[in-house]
């Protein structure tokens, strides 16, 4: 299949009911997993990676440099 081929078929599967795409998206997961190695995630972390992905573009999560205080406040 070519990349345009697949551009065509996800365009399609936004059309899909939700029960639908999430099927697919299982499907596409397991496929990478027993090929590539990658680790499918759980409902439960899938939704922890979304809120925290939310809090990211909300600027809810500390700057590095934020980070780094805290640290160096703490180190022997």
């Amino acid at each position: 299949m070519t990349r345009e081929g697949l551009e065509i078929l996800l365009e399609r599967v936004s059309t899909w009911p939700e029960e639908a795409q999430e099927e697919f998206v299982k499907s596409v997961a397991n496929i990478e997993s027993k090929h590539f190695g990658i680790y499918p995630l759980n409902e439960d972390e899938r939704s922890a990676v979304r809120r925290g992905l939310a809090e990211m573009r909300e600027r809810k999560i500390a700057s590095d440099d934020a980070v780094a205080a805290v640290f160096d406040r703490y180190r022997s």
